[in-house]
């Protein structure tokens, strides 16, 4: 093989990353357990709450090699994928893949707006829909719901009573909560946690409620 199929191998199998960092997972099932987040550059959506902005641009090329070697400096049983959008990058599936070989429970947190199809099914994919105050609902990609698995889960960011509402809509015309474990988040600093979870209990909805513990621990600050 020449020097040049040899480097074009290479960039093949790279990928921007804003950042890796060791934390407490503040979200989903896992909530509380110490996890390696791998945090991929770049989103094709602007949600009116993001609090990851910072991951929209710039980043550094890395092999799929060295983010391995970095992630097993923490010694960690769980791997989180995020974002930006992890899937806007085309190596996000085999970065997954790779992960998964190397013994890792592997979750993917994803906005719900790309194809899930190249995903391994040994990942956990965290999928949110985007509901109406996000500013982003009409990039949700519905076909997505054929194909997740029992295991995997969907979240709901809520800003608004009309979001809760509209998520309630969504959750019976899908049948949801049947299929998947349905998380409902408030938004940071937009929505009081206390009003979303009175409304849950008012209607019974069979969902899990939860807040982004990270921010409670150390606020925005990234790398947590």
């Amino acid at each position: 093989m020449s020097i040049d199929s040899d480097s074009a191998g290479a960039r093949a199998e790279r990928l921007r990353i804003t950042e890796i960092f060791y934390s407490l997972q503040g979200e989903s099932r896992p909530a509380g357990i110490p996890t390696v987040f791998v945090r991929l550059t770049g989103c094709p959506l602007r949600c009116v709450y993001c609090d990851t902005e910072y991951a929209f641009h710039g980043g550094k090329a890395k092999s799929i090699a060295d983010i391995l070697a970095t992630v097993a400096t923490y010694s960690p049983g769980l791997v989180c994928v995020t974002g930006g959008e992890p899937l806007a990058q085309a190596n996000c599936p085999q970065l997954l893949t790779a992960l998964c070989d190397a013994g890792y429970d592997v979750s993917l947190e994803t906005s719900g707006a790309l194809d899930l199809a190249r995903v391994d099914e040994r990942v956990t994919i965290v999928m949110d829909l985007k509901a109406p105050a996000s500013g982003e609902a009409g990039r949700n990609r519905w076909q997505n719901l054929q194909q997740l698995k029992c295991d995997d889960q969907i979240k709901v960011v809520i800003t608004d009573r009309s979001d809760y509402e509209w998520a309630k809509r969504a959750l019976n015309e899908h049948d949801l909560p049947e299929r998947f474990a349905v998380l409902l988040s408030p938004a940071w600093g937009v929505l009081a946690p206390h009003e979303l979870a009175d409304w849950i209990l008012q209607d019974r909805l069979n969902v899990r409620f939860q807040v982004q513990l990270h921010k409670y621990l150390w606020g925005d600050k990234p790398g947590h």
